[in-house]
């Protein structure tokens, strides 16, 4: 069952470059399975999640340990208009008992009767997971089971994690749609220009930056999925006359069946950019008159696009002149490998490289013709190669998910998240010019500038600092001469009273760091010699404070007594300053 399934998603035309292949090598798919186990961006019980749970109105059980459900609140950052039920953890948390003792279909039926009866969803959908899987449920019969006796759509997922990659996860997301849910719903509002996208997850409210523009051409958009979908709109995009594939590793699969099943043709766009959101409307429009929407649809969409790229062009212009020629380095994958790149290459910077992990061959040949003769392409880049790239300043700032941001932070360069993590959304015009915008923040925050500016110690962990030297002539010093017990003026204050000591050091000899010049007075010559280390012992017993010790160290002079290092040493402090930093040491000077 589960292995027939699977095999016949591999089989999948709906690319040009497999659709070219002979039948024999159409069976391997555009994307092997994995090697079970193997952590490689998530497994298809991970996959098929994402691809259905921003589906709002409904609950999303887990049939399995507590473990693969994780916590599924803001887990990512796809937004939801309606109910916040999809956010929510269910499972059925299995436990050895429940494995052992053959009652682990028995809790999935009473979970899905909890939710019925407390939430009343939309719909359930149910995840199978490996532990499921291999034990044998059968959870299609306790879904049936429970849908009858409940009247909800309950809906079986089969995504294990062991069948293959978080890619393949999203396929099989988009077959359990085509057979239990995509027309079951018949909606009595049909209507010529009925769109179906499939493939966006609505991140951080991306759609709503492109529904405006459709709803300003007529266009309905009957069905988004999965992003801010509701149960009862996917279940009638059956009756869509056209479907945009936004995503096309994701749903191209769905996309191709509902063109088997309902005769509905579909395409493949962009959002990201300036001219490919132009594009991707003219090519939906095209469409949708070609499938019976009214003649004057391309008329209207040219001059929307013609408004849209004047208003989104003025509001670029500021920015054009600060980011033209920065390079940055784009490690992403699937739609975003190509269609960010067209995006940045719009205001003037240069693609250093980008990524084409779950890119398909189209995606890759996009990137072939819109850099030309230098792609720059590469699967993936260790962790070293891409902090070696950085560090050598091979690029300005780099656009990454979540997972190698710290790369670039290590390496002092500007990062951007541009994955499912991300806060800013960055489709169509106006998010066009919020992506420029947070590259520039990124680009000139001041921050960089100082930690890219030499740390103030030396290797031996002591203060760089600048001491005021004395004139070389017969004039007085211009710094007085005080008790040396007292603090001196910065420059001429030892490093010990630095770290809190309140005593004079001997001064150690460095080049950067030249010696007063020599004194006017016999009592300025003592002082500059105690400074220097030099001091005779009847003028520090002269000068020295009659007030009891209570420094730092001498209040805790005990805990050092049993260090291998010299407790009376006054340079201690200084030496290991990074260590008592922290401290909450009322008398640690400006350490």
């Amino acid at each position: 069952m589960l292995k027939d399934r699977v095999k016949a998603l591999f089989e999948e035309p709906g690319c040009a470059h497999n659709a070219a292949k002979s039948e024999a090598a159409r069976k391997a798919g555009c994307s092997k399975p994995l090697t079970p186990g193997a952590a490689a961006g998530g497994c298809a019980f991970d996959g098929a999640k994402i691809a259905l749970q921003p589906i709002t109105d409904a609950a999303h059980l887990v049939h399995g340990p507590l473990a693969c459900e994780g916590n599924s609140w803001d887990n990512r950052g796809s937004a939801s208009s309606g109910s916040d039920l999809w956010r929510r953890s269910f499972t059925t948390d299995l436990t050895e008992l429940d494995i052992v003792a053959g009652h682990s279909e028995k809790k999935l039926y009473r979970a899905i009767r909890e939710i019925a009866q407390r939430f009343e969803p939309a719909a359930i959908f149910v995840y199978a997971t490996c532990v499921t899987a291999l034990i044998g449920d059968d959870i299609d019969a306790v879904c049936r089971h429970a849908a009858e006796r409940y009247g909800v759509p309950v809906v079986p997922v089969h995504g294990a994690g062991f069948v293959g990659s978080k890619n393949f996860g999203n396929k099989l997301a988009g077959q359990a749609l085509l057979d239990h849910v995509i027309g079951t719903v018949e909606p009595d509002d049909v209507g010529p220009t009925d769109l179906v996208i499939l493939g966006e997850f609505n991140l951080a409210g991306e759609f709503w930056q492109v529904k405006p523009l459709l709803d300003r051409l007529g266009i309905r958009v009957r069905a988004c999925v999965p992003g801010d979908a509701r149960y009862a709109d996917i279940a009638a995009a059956h009756t869509a006359r056209a479907t945009l594939v936004v995503c096309s590793t994701a749903l191209v699969g769905l996309a191709r069946r509902m063109r088997e099943r309902w005769d509905i043709p579909y395409i493949e766009g962009s959002f990201y950019g300036v001219l490919d959101t132009s594009e991707t409307l003219r090519q939906i429009a095209r469409l949708l008159v070609a499938r019976g929407a009214p003649a004057d649809l391309v008329t209207r969409t040219e001059a929307l696009v013609t408004a849209e790229e004047a208003r989104a062009a003025a509001r670029l212009a500021p920015y054009r002149t600060r980011l033209a020629g920065k390079r940055v380095l784009l490690n992403t994958g699937g739609v975003k490998s190509w269609s960010v790149v067209s995006a940045l290459m719009e205001i003037g910077m240069e693609v250093v490289g980008t990524a084409t992990k779950k890119s398909t061959p189209e995606d890759k040949q996009r990137i072939a013709i819109l850099m030309r003769d230098d792609p720059h392409m590469f699967e993936s880049m260790a962790p070293r190669d891409l902090y070696r790239m950085l560090a050598d300043g091979e690029a300005d700032i780099m656009l990454s998910g979540g997972r190698t941001q710290f790369i670039a932070l290590k390496a002092k360069t500007p990062w951007l998240d541009i994955n499912q993590e991300r806060i800013h959304p960055y489709a169509g015009y106006d998010g066009m010019v919020e992506l420029v915008r947070q590259i520039d923040l990124a680009l000139h925050n001041p921050v960089w500038a100082q930690v890219r500016t030499p740390a103030p110690w030396d290797a031996d962990g002591r203060l760089i600092e600048e001491v005021a030297s004395l004139p070389a002539t017969g004039a007085p010093s211009p710094l007085p001469v005080t008790d040396l017990s007292s603090p001196l003026p910065t420059g001429e204050r030892s490093r010990a009273q630095h770290a809190g000591e309140g005593k004079p050091t001997s001064a150690r000899a460095d080049p950067h760091h030249p010696a007063p010049s020599a004194p006017t007075s016999p009592r300025q010559e003592e002082v500059t010699e105690s400074v220097a280390g030099v001091a005779p012992a009847s003028l520090l017993a002269e000068i020295a404070p009659t007030q009891p010790d209570d420094s730092f160290a001498a209040r805790h002079r005990k805990k050092f007594a049993a260090t291998r290092v010299d407790a009376s040493d006054p340079d201690y402090l200084a030496r290991h300053r990074k260590k008592f930093a922290a401290s909450g040491a009322d008398d640690m000077g400006e350490c």
